[in-house]
C-alpha cells in the first residue's frame, strides 16, 4: 500500500535535515583485511592471504547512526567502548562521520566489540571477533543511563538498537523509555532474542520475521491482522512493524490500522545492513513528523536501495526520493 505523494515524500525528507536522533545500543567496529591468495599454508590446509589493504567502518548501533546522518539528520550515540585500540578507532570513525560521541562510556573490564573480516577476491575467508557479550557492569549501566538522559533533551527521536552484546539492559531501556515520555518524542526499538519482550512502552517495535518467530516459539502470521494485534499488545508498543525480507513489511498501528507494505527491491545483492537502514529511516522520519505508516513506507524504499548495494551501505535523501518517484511511475 502506498499513500504518499511525491510532495509529501520530499517534505519529510527535507524535514529530516532538522532532526536530531539519539541512538543507544551495541556499538561495533567492522574491520576489513583484504588480500590475495595464491598458495596453501604448509602448516595447515588453509589459504595464505597476502594482505594488500585494511579498512574500518562503524557497525551495530553505530551503523544505525551512520544511516541517520546519511539522510542529512544529526545523531548522537550512547554506548560502550573498551580502553583499547578498537575503542580509539571507533571513536575516531564516529567523529569523522559527524556523529556525536559524547555519550561513549569506556568500560575497563571488556574490549571494544570488533569484527574482523579477512577477504580474498571478494570472498570472506574467515571472520574473528573481539567481544564480551555479558551484561555491562553496574557502574557502566549508571554511566550509560546518565549519558542518555543528558542528551535526550535535545533529541527528536530515541532509538534502541540491540545486538545482544550487553548494553541494552533493563535499566538502560527504562531510562530511554522514560526519557521519551518526558520529552514527548517517539522511541523506536530494534530487538534481538535476549529480553525480546522487555520494551513495553515503545512507540515502534521493529523485529524481523526470524527474530519474532524465535521469540514466540511458533510460526508467525503477519498476514493475520488479529494475530498482529495480539503480538502488538504483548509487546506493549504503540505500533508493531515486522520486516519480512522479500515479502516486505507488516504494520499494526495503535489506531487499529493494519497495513501490508510490499517489497519494492528491483534486485538483491547483499542483505547485510538492511535492518539498520530500516531502523534509521524509520526513526528519522518519525522525528520529522511522519506517521507510522509513512515512516514504514519510506523505510521500505530505503531497504530496497540498501540490498542492491554490496556490503553494509548507507542511503541518501536523494536516492530515496528518486527510487520512490521511479516506483510510482512504473
Amino acid at each position: 500500500m502506498d499513500r504518499l505523494s511525491d510532495q509529501r515524500v520530499e517534505q519529510l525528507l527535507d524535514a529530516a535535515r532538522e532532526v536530531r536522533a539519539l541512538v543507544v545500543g551495541d556499538l561495533m567496529l567492522d574491520r576489513y583485511v583484504t588480500g590475495a591468495v595464491d598458495r596453501i599454508s604448509p602448516e595447515a590446509p588453509v589459504p595464505v592471504v597476502r594482505v594488500e589493504s585494511e579498512s574500518s567502518a562503524v557497525g551495530g548501533a553505530a551503523n544505525v547512526a551512520h544511516n541517520v546522518v546519511a539522510l542529512g539528520a544529526r545523531c548522537d550515540v550512547v554506548g560502550v567502548i573498551g580502553r583499547d585500540g578498537g575503542g580509539t578507532l571507533l571513536k575516531r570513525e564516529l567523529e569523522l562521520l559527524g556523529i556525536g560521541a559524547e555519550g561513549l562510556v569506556t568500560a575497563e573490564d571488556r574490549p571494544t566489540t570488533v569484527k574482523t573480516r579477512v577477504l580474498a577476491r571478494r570472498q570472506q575467508v574467515v571472520r574473528y571477533d573481539h567481544e564480551v557479550d555479558a551484561d555491562v557492569a553496574p557502574d557502566v549501566v549508571t554511566a550509560l543511563a546518565s549519558a542518555f538522559v543528558e542528551l535526550a533533551d535535545t533529541a527528536d527521536v530515541l532509538v534502541i538498537e540491540d545486538y545482544n552484546k550487553g548494553v541494552v539492559v533493563p535499566e538502560v531501556v527504562e531510562a530511554v523509555l522514560r526519557a521519551g515520555r518526558a520529552v514527548g518524542v517517539p522511541t523506536v526499538v530494534d530487538p534481538k532474542r535476549h529480553r525480546f519482550f522487555g520494551f513495553a512502552g515503545a512507540t515502534v517495535f521493529k523485529p524481523n520475521a526470524k527474530e519474532l518467530a524465535d521469540a514466540l516459539g511458533e510460526p508467525i502470521r503477519p498476514g493475520d491482522p488479529g494475530w498482529m494485534e495480539a503480538v502488538r499488545v504483548r509487546a506493549g508498543c504503540d505500533h508493531l512493524l515486522v520486516t519480512l525480507g522479500e515479502q516486505g513489511m507488516a504494520l499494526r498501528t495503535a489506531e487499529g490500522e493494519y497495513v501490508r507494505i510490499p517489497a519494492v527491491a528491483r534486485s538483491v545483492y547483499d542483505v547485510s545492513g538492511a535492518g539498520d537502514t530500516v531502523t534509521a529511516v524509520l526513526g528519522t522520519m518519525l522525528g520529522a513528523g511522519a506517521s507510522a505508516v509513512e515512516a514504514a513506507i519510506l523505510a521500505n524504499h530505503a531497504a530496497a536501495l540498501e540490498v542492491a548495494k554490496a556490503g553494509v551501505a548507507t542511503i541518501s535523501r536523494d536516492e530515496i526520493l528518486e527510487h520512490y518517484h521511479a516506483f510510482q511511475i512504473r
